[in-house]
């Protein structure tokens, strides 16, 4: 019989694929997806704890597994994995005695051990016992995960985990390590096998990417160039970057692999070199505009996507002012701009002069707008635009299917149920607050 495993994931991309890989080392147990917590005979709470009031959060739903836990008498495992975990792993326990397993970024390719000791534990004494894995293996964990499974033409590939960067706002180097590559024949297979199921676009990802590095030497953009050699695979994207490792080979690569999507993130979090440099960011704005120039004469049709932090500790009103210049002198297509928060543990923590709330409320939502303002502008200018998507998942309507264009943008074509899982040419026909919309144009009319 197969049992139902459910998934919640928070935060970034990369615990997106780690979600993903989790279920894959569950498979061989018996688990299925399930749809829900109460269907469930496994529920994995997948956390973040980048964004403010994390551990709330997860605390919160807990709460609510464990009444969950409790009408099944107490036939359902709790894990909570990520990064919320690896930073407070006894503090779950304590506070969550019915959670069965608290496990690491690092850890889950062992979570079928995890998963017998628990039911052990169970058998044994009746309340479980709980297990805490929240160690960093000296054996890198993708050497023992299971062989990929794609699900839709679209895939992620994690090439890249770790970071040695130490911005003074951010947990990562303290929850997922220093930074680790993998190696890139077993990247390059796995991207075949991918291929071979069927993917069509595959996001390679890392918290910092572009610090890969083969063991011999071979840079980020010489990867790209070796994927974009696999038939069948037909784009190319990677996140998140960091600007210290944006080479010149990689710059090169945006403009001669035409199978890189023209869509970058790349993350500056302000535009004041004096809270650069309280961040530790290890660039100021003009290497960032620097940057910006090499990689638009590179790739002309080029977007911009970043994050933003405002309201860092001593962050004046002439800081704030410099991040609104950056804004508006690089132009950004998508971005993802929040307040600072403290995280525990990091150096912007006990940092003096914290900004009062109200202030940072009201300058979010100054850089809200003008960001929103430049994204309205871009898609309007889609309008017309020929391009080619992706369509990877149901829309709203019977027949319709969204997808992604090379921007990223949502864009919703109807009566295409036929085409599902393909990329296919558009043009775009309309503009939506949060999409847009288009038609299917011939192949050869594209081409012209």
């Amino acid at each position: 019989m197969t049992k139902k495993l459910f998934v919640k994931t928070y935060g970034c991309q990369m615990n997106v694929y780690d979600s993903a890989r989790m279920a894959d080392v569950l498979a061989p147990l018996g688990y299925g997806p399930g749809d829900s917590p109460e269907d469930a005979d496994m529920v994995i709470l997948n956390t973040c704890h980048i964004r403010e009031k994390a551990s709330e959060k997860v605390f919160s739903e807990l709460g609510r597994l464990r009444q969950i836990k409790t009408e099944k008498d107490g036939g359902l495992i709790i894990a909570v994995a990520g990064c919320v975990a690896q930073a407070e792993g006894e503090e779950i326990l304590r506070r969550a005695p019915f959670v069965d397993i608290v496990l690491g970024p690092q850890t889950y390719h062992r979570l079928p051990e995890m998963v017998a000791q628990a039911s052990r534990a169970a058998l044994a004494n009746g309340n479980g016992g709980a297990v805490l894995d929240t160690e960093f293996p000296i054996e890198p964990k993708f050497d023992h995960l299971p062989e990929p499974r794609a699900d839709g033409p679209a895939a992620f590939l994690s090439v890249q985990e770790g970071c040695d960067k130490f911005c003074t706002f951010c947990v990562v180097p303290y929850t997922r390590g220093g930074e680790y590559s993998r190696p890139s024949q077993a990247i390059l297979d796995e991207a075949k096998k991918l291929v071979d199921q069927g993917v069509v676009e595959i996001t390679l990802l890392g918290q910092n990417v572009n610090a890969w590095h083969g063991d011999d030497g071979k840079s980020f953009g010489w990867l790209i160039r070796q994927l974009a050699k696999l038939d069948g695979l037909e784009r190319i994207r990677f996140t998140t970057s960091h600007p210290r490792d944006m080479d010149d080979d990689l710059i090169d690569a945006h403009g001669e692999v035409k199978k890189l999507m023209p869509f970058l993130h790349l993350p500056v979090q302000a535009g004041s070199n004096r809270m650069l440099e309280a961040m530790n960011r290890r660039h100021d704005r003009d290497f960032y505009f620097g940057l910006v120039d090499k990689l638009r004469a590179a790739r002309p049709d080029l977007a911009l996507s970043s994050d933003f932090i405002v309201g860092f500790p001593g962050e004046t009103d002439a800081d704030f002012a410099d991040t609104l210049d950056l804004v508006r002198r690089v132009g950004f297509v998508n971005t993802y701009s929040f307040k600072y928060s403290a995280r525990p543990g990091t150096p912007a923590a006990i940092m003096p002069n914290q900004v009062d709330e109200a202030v940072k409320e009201a300058r979010l939502a100054q850089l809200m707008d003008l960001l929103q303002e430049q994204t309205n502008h871009f898609n309007q200018n889609c309008l017309g635009m020929e391009m080619a998507v992706v369509l990877d998942r149901q829309g709203k309507y019977p027949g319709q299917l969204i997808g992604r264009s090379p921007y990223m943008q949502p864009v919703h074509v109807d009566n295409v149920a036929h085409l599902a899982g393909h990329l296919v040419n558009v043009r775009i026909s309309e503009i939506h607050p949060r999409s847009l919309k288009g038609e299917i144009i011939e192949a050869e009319r594209m081409r012209a």
